[in-house]
């Protein structure tokens, strides 16, 4: 009885996610063995190799992070509704010998996430991304935070047309995994030369130095925790 309470509070929000115009994205971060890349990149090529020529669908970024300690990769893959994860992947299946022979030994950990995007929020998206900033962050005030967010995206929208980055919000995870995330993309390293104001002077001139601060302060009320990487797309080994 308690199951079937909990599916009739869950299913208004279950319809509104598949309506919503979000999507989920699947992350999975692979910290390489030191030593190990060279390995791990020909193992991924080999697996992506076998993976189309049986036919495989799926399509699939690899992302390599540029700062940070050690060596990891992120792959990241959308799909349009949790259904998906139900579809059995017959490709990916004739394949798994290749993850298990020619990945894993290299693969020192896997991190995986779910992520919903929040399409209210974000640009639409970017062609000939190459390169993409992230911004991950914990919070202790998750109304707050949202309501924050929402004010400064909808302030750049107005300005420039559009916001400057993609919104996601986790989907479950660890007591350290974020639950939010902003990915800003860049055609190459050449385009953070650019000079540009950032959003919160952007916010500061279209509503005062006033406001600014009592946004800034109720972000900083609302946020435990944040950091940032740079990551950067291999298309060679992307799909």
């Amino acid at each position: 009885m308690k199951k079937l309470l909990l599916l009739a509070m869950l299913l208004p929000m279950l319809a509104l996610s598949q309506n919503d115009g979000s999507k989920l994205l699947n992350m999975s971060e692979i910290t390489v063995k030191p030593g190990h890349e060279s390995q791990f990149i020909a193992g991924v090529k080999m697996w992506k190799e076998c993976y189309l020529e049986k036919k495989g669908t799926d399509k699939f970024n690899v992302w390599r992070r540029v700062q940070g300690e050690g060596i990891m990769y992120v792959l990241t893959g959308l799909m349009d509704n949790w259904a998906e994860m139900d579809k059995e992947d017959a490709a990916g299946k004739e394949c798994h010998m290749k993850v298990l022979d020619f990945i894993m030994p290299h693969v020192e950990k896997v991190n995986y996430n779910i992520a919903r995007t929040m399409p209210e929020l974000s640009r639409t998206p970017a062609e000939g991304t190459k390169l993409v900033s992230v911004l991950f962050v914990r919070v202790t005030n998750d109304a707050a935070y949202n309501e924050a967010i929402k004010e400064i995206t909808s302030t750049v929208r107005s300005v420039e047309g559009s916001p400057r980055g993609t919104w996601y919000s986790f989907v479950g995870g660890g007591p350290d995994s974020p639950d939010y995330m902003v990915s800003t993309p860049y055609k190459g390293f050449a385009d953070l030369d650019i000079k540009k104001d950032g959003v919160w002077k952007v916010y500061e001139n279209k509503h005062g130095l006033k406001k600014t601060v009592e946004l800034r302060a109720k972000v900083r009320s609302a946020v435990e925790n944040s950091w940032s990487y740079l990551y950067s797309l291999n298309e060679e080994l992307s799909n």
